[in-house]
């Protein structure tokens, strides 16, 4: 599992956001950039949670913060699922985990005795240079949100 250090330059990636439009980490180069990994569209916990940034967008734009969502989810499910909760923010497709990999968050979890690979809901903040500036590892949808903007 990859650890990342604050401080230090975060794995690059390019990717698709839910509008089919390819996405690179460098087009944000100069703005602070949240980073959140979840597990899967349309799910209790990965819905409350980006409810959570969708009803704090305004606080995340107030600091000069960026907020992209991240996970396995195809684009078309994400088109879905930010037109369903009326999402203002960018949703990341990893299909094949590889940036979720990259980043250390790709991990073995368990479910009722199964063992089976997942992301870990994790938040990456990240500066204007692609430097990690702070992380959140197997973070609390419901308090998540506020604990964040609280430390920005």
């Amino acid at each position: 599992m990859t650890e990342l250090k604050l401080g230090a330059k975060v794995p690059a990636f390019s990717t698709h956001d839910q509008a089919g439009n390819k996405v690179s980490l460098s087009d944000f180069k100069g703005k602070t950039v949240v980073l959140y990994f979840y597990p899967k569209d349309d799910t209790p916990g990965c819905t409350a949670e980006a409810c959570s940034f969708r009803d704090e967008f305004a606080a995340f734009r107030k600091k000069g913060a960026l907020v992209l969502g991240i996970s396995p989810d195809s684009s078309e499910s994400h088109a879905k699922f930010a037109g369903k909760f009326s999402l203002p923010f960018t949703l990341l497709a990893d299909v094949g985990h590889r940036i979720a990999e990259s980043y250390g968050v790709w991990v073995e979890k368990s479910m009722y005795g199964k063992k089976y690979m997942g992301v870990e809901r994790s938040t990456f903040v990240i500066d204007g240079e692609g430097k990690l500036k702070a992380v959140y590892r197997k973070v609390k949808p419901a308090e998540h949100v506020a604990e964040l903007l609280a430390d920005l």
